[in-house]
């Protein structure tokens, strides 16, 4: 299962949950410190804003962020959760569970993911660029963006909610 928080929660989560496995998708990298029982191998740390569009003095989401983390969420070997953070866990850490289930489940229905994401947190509003090249990376036609623009409207917070999100 993958959980979902802030950096605010990111050590209570990983504590709670018995977490191996994190990735980190903030800008500010030096605001992460990794979690006690956490290998430097098994914490990805992607430099990122939250922006969808590029934006001079911003570091958009790009290719080579979204091919890391695929190819780490394959390498997850599931025994034990994985906890996806970002800044305020509403939207590039949703973005990246969202991601990482997708890529873990090729058959799985994208708004069957989508539904169950809104489900489990009614403030998320996943990174529309993430999911658009996952979408591409991943050959799902569309189907990623068109199932996160389904989800419909967040209740509105600074800081969400930690949340699970289950691969099946």
């Amino acid at each position: 299962m993958i959980h979902v928080c802030s950096l605010a929660l990111l050590h209570d989560t990983v504590r709670s949950t018995g977490a191996r496995r994190v990735v980190s998708l903030i800008k500010d990298t030096d605001l992460v410190k990794r979690p006690l029982g956490i290998a430097p191998a098994d914490h990805l740390i992607l430099g990122m804003d939250d922006i969808s569009e590029p934006l001079d003095g911003y570091v958009v989401p790009a290719d080579e962020h979204v091919a890391t983390l695929i190819a780490f969420a394959r390498g997850w070997d599931r025994k034990r959760p994985l906890v996806v953070h970002c800044f305020a866990g509403i939207s590039r850490s949703p973005a990246g569970a969202y991601v990482t289930a997708c890529a873990l489940n090729p058959g799985r229905d994208e708004m069957q993911i989508a539904h169950a994401l809104r489900r489990a947190s009614p403030t998320a509003a996943p990174n529309a660029r993430i999911v658009s090249i996952a979408d591409r990376m991943l050959g799902r036609q569309g189907r990623m963006v068109a199932a996160v623009g389904a989800m419909g409207e967040r209740a509105l917070a600074e800081e969400a909610n930690p949340f699970r999100l289950d691969l099946e």
